[in-house]
């Protein structure tokens, strides 16, 4: 068989390209532990997950505890978001009360309340650009962004028309103020570790 034969057969033999198709796919290549796998815009990107990352993260989990319940609260785990192929592992999401899981065993993102990304060098382009975007059409309420290169977090509120109305810069150091939003807390930042 020549290369030509075996792309054609492999042409007239392809599926369509879905998120469930990429995701199979992905299962089945060697991607090392610690590494955070998601899908924006049909795009596969992969990320080691770093010290200071996780601190974040685990700071911003213990802090939501306070409202939400373990059950309600997902890391690095998938939820597809409106938009071309968008298979997100959120760092960190939080989920509505009345959350139920689709067909699949799969959170919706119409439950979810509140998200925080902690920047990677590598996909800070993605968390301030097209899944920020996702975020504000899906109108996930409150989205936190968490920036350790820069040592501040973003706030955005308010989604409308596939963007946020409102953009808080917050200091590392200073409290992140949630109290006038679903989440209906205060985050501290003071032991945020910067890059």
């Amino acid at each position: 068989m020549t290369v030509t034969e075996d792309r054609i057969t492999m042409a007239e033999e392809s599926v369509e390209l879905s998120l469930d198709v990429m995701f199979e796919w992905l299962e089945k290549m060697p991607v090392p532990e610690g590494t955070k796998v998601e899908i924006v815009g049909g795009n596969i990107f992969m990320s080691p997950q770093r010290q200071h990352h996780w601190e974040i993260i685990s700071a911003i989990f213990e802090q939501l505890r306070a409202k939400y319940p373990r059950k309600r609260l997902a890391s690095d785990v998938r939820i597809d978001f409106p938009g071309h192929l968008n298979g997100f592992a959120c760092d960190l999401a939080a989920m509505a009360e009345r959350s139920v899981k689709d067909g699949k065993g799969r959170w919706r993102y119409q439950d979810v309340e509140f998200v925080a990304e902690v920047i990677s060098k590598d996909t800070a382009a993605n968390d301030y650009g097209p899944k920020k975007s996702a975020y504000a059409t899906a109108e996930v309420p409150v989205y936190v962004i968490a920036d350790p290169y820069k040592g501040r977090c973003y706030l955005y509120t308010r989604p409308k028309d596939g963007d946020y109305v409102t953009r808080t810069k917050i200091d590392f150091g200073d409290d992140v103020d949630l109290t006038g939003t679903v989440v209906g807390l205060t985050l501290k930042t003071d032991e945020f570790p910067r890059d």
